[in-house]
């Protein structure tokens, strides 16, 4: 197999009070952070908390607090304007997925001309400010990757922005800041990440290392979503969780996702269903076309998971593990589209767009199964059968 380069964060610090423990590590990114959070996270009081560890390090702190929802571009432009207002030299994203990719847009186009839309296809480079990741949610793994999500208002497409300078410089992992997290947000994120893992173990793109982290964090989220969701003050499910979401986050970020991550864009972008939940309600029909494409890995994953042994035949252990998927669906109370409140014919009425978009994102040729444009539609038209 041809060498392959494999990336992370250069510092993780991670687990109980891992927040203290950053302190030093927190002092050498800058001066003055702008951080990127929601008015949730203020409202909760974990901004105070953070502000006060700065301040601890003589650090000063300038709050934006405008990314409430899935991260757009004129949310970028008016962070980008804060952080040059403020005269910040770096930034820490607090929150869930949608602030932490807003850090690495805001730090990218402090770095590069234009507007955000420019880069839609292409790799961002440049001297990017430094970025610490502080994630709420055990979900998205934009800690550890080098993507940002960021919404085009004019067209209504989901921009996939990629680049190694986007990887944060601190990840810091502390599970305190999720125990607030509701249960619907726990669900979406947790699938999120599981996604994350899925896919990137069945991605052609898949390598030796990637795998380790995939198939540790499979495990993890079988064994401790549902006791995470049931009982959001379960500590221990939550740093398992948390420890899941990074290990996914890692691998994805080096064997990319497939096609539900590919599927899922659309359908966020249009109507506006959160990331985690439009990957879950895609999982059923996106796995049931991909299953046969992969039955060697489908199996091993149903295997880690305890769903089938040694003896139980590839095909066999495939299906268990599709079954699975679905149960532990069924257990998060995910909904379906018509149960979300998304009008059939409207749907329907756009699926030629969606599919365009889907496939223009690359991530479903990531798929080990061959597919086309015309697959995607029909898994599209499925979702409503």
């Amino acid at each position: 197999m041809m060498g392959r380069e494999f990336i992370m964060p250069r510092n993780i610090i991670s687990g109980q009070n891992a927040l203290e423990t950053a302190k030093g590590h927190l002092k050498s990114l800058g001066t003055k952070a702008l951080i990127v959070t929601d008015e949730m996270m203020v409202k909760l009081g974990n901004t105070e908390v953070l502000l006060n560890v700065l301040k601890e390090q003589n650090i000063d702190g300038s709050v934006f607090s405008g990314i409430n929802g899935e991260p757009t571009d004129a949310m970028i432009l008016e962070g980008l304007d804060q952080y040059v207002a403020e005269r910040c030299d770096f930034l820490i994203a607090l929150g869930g997925g949608s602030p932490i990719d807003s850090m690495k847009a805001i730090a990218a186009m402090r770095a590069n001309e234009g507007s955000i839309s420019d880069y839609m296809g292409k790799k961002i480079n440049g001297n990017l400010p430094a970025m610490a990741a502080i994630p709420t949610t055990a979900g998205t793994g934009s800690e550890a990757t080098q993507f940002t999500i960021i919404t085009d208002t004019k067209k209504d497409v989901k921009m996939l922005l990629s680049g190694t300078v986007l990887m944060p410089d601190l990840a810091i992992i502390d599970p305190q800041f999720t125990v607030t997290a509701p249960k619907k947000i726990t669900a979406a994120t947790g699938l999120d990440a599981l996604t994350h893992a899925m896919e990137a173990y069945t991605s052609r793109k898949a390598q030796p290392l990637s795998d380790v982290f995939a198939l540790s964090a499979v495990k993890r989220i079988f064994t401790w979503l549902p006791k995470a969701y049931h009982d959001g003050a379960d500590l221990k499910a939550r740093e398992e969780m948390s420890l899941a979401a990074l290990e996914a986050g890692i691998a994805f970020n080096n064997a990319s996702v497939t096609l539900v991550h590919g599927m899922s864009r659309p359908i966020g972008a249009l109507f506006h269903v959160p990331h985690g939940i439009s990957n879950a309600m895609l999982l059923k029909e996106c796995f049931r076309f991909a299953l046969d494409g992969a039955y060697d890995r489908f199996a091993v994953m149903a295997r880690e998971i305890k769903v089938a042994d040694e003896d139980t035949g590839n095909e066999e252990a495939s299906h268990a593990f599709l079954s699975a998927v679905i149960d532990l669906l069924k257990e998060l109370e995910i909904p379906t589209l018509s149960q979300y409140g998304i009008d059939q014919d409207e749907f329907l009425s756009v699926i030629e767009k969606m599919a365009a978009d889907a496939m223009a994102s690359g991530s479903p040729l990531n798929t080990r199964k061959e597919m086309d444009q015309e697959d995607v539609k029909e898994i599209y038209r499925r979702l409503f059968d």
